[in-house]
């Protein structure tokens, strides 16, 4: 079954009750908190079997009968977007029949062109982590990096496509043994996704930090051992509401241990936040691990850091020298602020850690100050979610650090209150 779905940009929460036939069932969809919820529940698609006979489809219509996206994902659970009043529920229809073609919200996808990259995105937001070629190359880049987005069309296969464009290579390639270096630049620049060209952009520095939220273990002195690239990946889920994949590292030896890292990452459609389940193989002894974001000297106090409620957020401000300097006046204004977070399941510890002298020549010789950790004792997995949102996307209500700590408290509570479905 091939069917292209997503999550509805907006909806309204019902709560209205209807009498489901005998051939169906009722999904009832309960919310025990003071917020409005809109956001993907699951139910096992072992309990709806029944409903994919005689090579029929699932089909789930909310209470005024309109169909809701859905998908199957490699876990076997069917997902669909919910939205339930505050301290309310809403009631969903499951049936057989035709489903309806949704346009996709999420999309991921390897780029052995780029150096092997994985970029991934939703309607709000894209991701990358880099790959074994970049590695190869003796380039340090540890952490997660982010793709500013200001539209709910998916970008990133276009933004690679034009960055990596042949022909517009091969002319600024031209333009450059000609000593037409400026033309050139321009040429680059019409096509970069290091330019807002209407959709958003990629200005946020990463270089050899944990970048936007990757975790690390702490080694027996309490310091980041850096995880590399990714050695192998599987993309489990590519849409259309969840994207989802694994990724495998080379050994890395830890107080002695020879330690395989394996990170299960997934996006659901609608969300600035990415779920990762981290777990470290063949580790001995008892060790803490960390998710880090990256502070850098244009903005270096702007963080929060928050144990009570589970979370670390900080405002980053771009690269400011990305740009030649013939283009920063006119470039850099496009930046707007990156607000980068992460919320946790368990038991927290946070706090800013600044690289000490040593530290500094291998982080970028001042690019980057240190890190906010939020760090936790491991234990067979440790489960997090980290992200981003950008004060330039209208389509969001996230525009200040103020309303990105709102964002991260609430998804917390949401995390320790979440929906459930009962089938009826």
């Amino acid at each position: 079954m091939n069917i292209k779905l997503s999550l509805l940009t907006s909806c309204v929460a019902l709560s209205l009750c209807f009498c489901a036939p005998e051939n169906s069932k009722k999904l009832v969809v309960s919310n025990t908190t003071s917020n409005d919820r809109s956001e993907l529940v699951s139910i096992a698609k072992a309990d709806v079997d029944t409903f994919f006979s005689n090579n029929k489809q699932l089909v789930i219509t909310d209470a005024s009968g309109k169909q809701v996206p859905y998908q199957i994902t490699h876990d076997e659970l069917v997902i669909f977007p919910a939205c339930v009043k505050a301290n309310s529920s809403s009631t969903y229809k499951l049936t057989s029949g035709k489903c309806e073609e949704f346009a996709p919200q999420v999309f991921g996808k390897h780029y052995p062109e780029r150096v092997d990259d994985i970029a991934w995105e939703n309607n709000r937001v894209a991701f990358r982590t880099y790959g074994p070629q970049l590695q190869q190359k003796n380039e340090r880049a540890f952490g997660y990096d982010i793709w500013n987005k200001r539209t709910e069309e998916l970008v990133v296969d276009a933004r690679y496509n034009g960055e990596l464009n042949p022909s517009v290579k091969a002319k600024c390639d031209s333009l450059r043994a000609a000593g037409l270096n400026d033309e050139a630049d321009d040429l680059y620049n019409s096509v970069s996704y290091h330019v807002d060209h209407g959709n958003g952009m990629d200005c946020y520095k990463v270089g050899p930090t944990l970048g936007g939220g990757t975790a690390a273990l702490l080694d027996a002195n309490d310091q980041i051992v850096y995880p590399y690239c990714w050695a192998e990946y599987k993309i489990l889920d590519n849409g259309p509401l969840r994207f989802t994949v694994e990724l495998t590292y080379n050994p890395t030896y830890i107080d002695g241990d020879s330690v395989v890292e394996t990170r299960l990452i997934s996006l659901d459609a609608g969300s600035q936040l990415n779920k990762t389940t981290v777990t470290y193989a063949n580790l001995s002894t008892p060790h803490k691990v960390a998710a880090g974001i990256v502070v850098h000297p244009e903005n270096p106090d702007a963080y929060i850091l928050n144990n009570e409620n589970k979370y670390m957020a900080y405002e980053d401000l771009g690269d400011p020298n990305q740009y030649k300097e013939k283009y920063r006046e006119a470039q850099n204004k496009d930046f707007g602020k990156i607000y980068v977070g992460a919320v946790f399941t368990g038991d927290i510890d946070t706090e800013y850690r600044a690289f000490s002298e040593e530290e500094k020549p291998l982080h970028g010789n001042g690019s980057a100050l240190g890190h906010i950790l939020g760090k936790a004792q491991y234990d067979k997995q440790f489960s997090y979610y980290w992200g981003a949102g950008w004060s330039r996307n209208e389509q969001t209500n996230i525009h200040s650090l103020e309303d990105w700590t709102n964002y991260l408290k609430e998804f917390s509570d949401n995390l320790n209150n979440p929906l459930q479905v009962t089938i009826e």
